[in-house]
C-alpha cells in the first residue's frame, strides 16, 4: 500500500481509507470482516463522522467500537478520523460548544481517548473562526484531537480559519471520482468561454491544497455524480467501463482498482475514501494503490469519462 505524510504532519497514511458511514446495520461479524480485510490490504485508516448512522449522532462510531472491542495496543496501530459540525436534518454548527461536545461524544462512542484527525464537516455559513480556534486549542491541549482538517471547504474558507486557528489544516475531504472531477477537469478547459467544463466550481481547490500541503481525501470515488449511482458497470458509461475493463485485464486487477488508481496516480498524493461495506470490494479497491497508470492511460480514462481535452 502506497503511503505518504498527512499534510504537514509526520503521520504516515495509506492512499486508501476505509469509510465507516454505512456500518451501523452490519453484524459484529461483518464489521470485523470489513476491518480485517482493510488491515490485510494495508488500510489502517478509518474514517467516521458523528452523523453517520440512523441514530441522531454516533451510530456508526458506536457499532465500530462494539463490534471490534479493540485493545489499547490495537487502537494504537490504526488511525481514527471523525467529523463534526452537522446537526442532522437541521443546521450546521461550528460553535465551540458543538465541536467540543461532539468530539466528546465521538470519543465515548469509539471508546478511545483521542481522535487522530478531526475534520469540520461541510462549511458552516455562520462560522465564527475564533470559536473554532478556541475549540481546537482546548481539544489539542487535552490530547483529545491530534490533527485537524476540514471537509468540502473552499480556499477562502480555509484561509479564514487559518487566520485564527493555530494548528495546521492538514486535510480537506472532497468529492472526487473519474466522472465527478471538476477540480481536475476545469483547469484543463480554462478560458474556453463556451464550455461548461471551464466554469470554476471549486475555486482552484486542488492547486490550493497542493500549495499549502493539505491532503485531499477523495470521497465517493465510484459515484458518477452527487449520489447519482456508481459508474462501474453502468451502461450509461459504456465507453468508460470498456477502458476500465481493458486496463483491469492488463494490470490483472479488478475494475475497482482502476477507478482507485486514477485518483492515486495524481501527483497531489490524495487519499481515496471508500464507502463500501463489502470486504471483497475493499480488497479490490485497495489493489489500485499498486497500479501506476501511464500518462496516456490516465488521460484515456479522463476522456472516456466525458471530460473535454482541448
Amino acid at each position: 500500500m502506497k503511503t505518504f505524510p498527512l499534510g504537514t504532519t509526520d503521520l504516515q497514511v495509506p492512499a486508501v481509507v476505509a469509510g465507516m458511514m454505512r456500518i451501523e446495520a452490519l453484524t459484529d461479524a461483518k464489521i470485523r470482516e470489513l476491518y480485517d480485510a482493510s488491515l490485510a490490504a494495508g488500510i489502517d485508516f478509518f474514517d467516521h463522522a458523528d452523523i453517520y448512522g440512523e441514530a441522531p449522532f454516533h451510530g456508526c462510531e458506536s457499532r465500530f467500537a462494539e463490534a471490534l472491542q479493540l485493545t489499547s495496543a490495537e487502537r494504537d496501530q490504526i488511525t481514527l478520523q471523525s467529523k463534526a459540525g452537522i446537526n442532522k436534518g437541521s443546521h450546521f454548527d461550528f460553535s465551540y460548544d458543538h465541536i467540543v461536545g461532539q468530539v466528546e461524544g465521538s470519543l465515548r462512542a469509539l471508546r478511545t481517548d483521542r481522535l487522530d484527525v478531526l475534520l469540520l464537516h461541510r462549511p458552516d455559513a455562520l462560522v465564527e473562526p475564533e470559536e473554532v480556534a478556541r475549540a481546537f486549542d482546548d481539544l489539542h491541549a487535552a490530547g483529545k484531537v491530534v490533527h485537524f482538517g476540514v471537509s468540502n471547504h473552499t480556499p477562502a474558507q480555509i484561509e479564514l480559519l487559518k487566520r485564527y486557528v493555530k494548528q495546521p489544516i492538514v486535510a480537506n475531504q472532497l468529492q472526487l471520482s473519474i466522472t465527478h472531477a471538476p477540480m481536475i477537469a476545469q483547469p484543463i478547459a480554462m478560458n474556453m468561454v463556451k464550455e461548461d467544463q471551464a466554469i470554476d466550481r471549486d475555486n482552484g481547490i486542488l492547486d490550493y491544497c497542493r500549495l499549502h500541503d493539505i491532503t485531499i481525501q477523495a470521497w465517493s470515488p465510484f459515484q458518477a455524480g452527487f449520489f447519482t449511482g456508481v459508474f462501474l458497470g453502468n451502461p450509461e458509461y459504456a465507453e468508460l467501463n470498456a477502458v476500465i475493463d481493458r486496463l483491469a485485464a492488463k494490470y490483472d486487477v479488478p475494475a475497482e482498482a482502476i477507478a482507485t488508481s486514477w485518483i492515486i496516480r495524481h501527483p497531489a498524493n490524495m487519499q481515496v475514501v471508500l464507502g463500501t461495506t463489502s470486504a471483497d470490494r475493499v480488497t479490490a479497491a485497495a489493489k489500485g494503490a499498486d497500479v501506476l497508470l501511464t500518462r496516456v492511460e490516465w488521460y484515456e480514462l479522463f476522456r472516456a469519462a466525458g471530460h473535454l481535452l482541448p
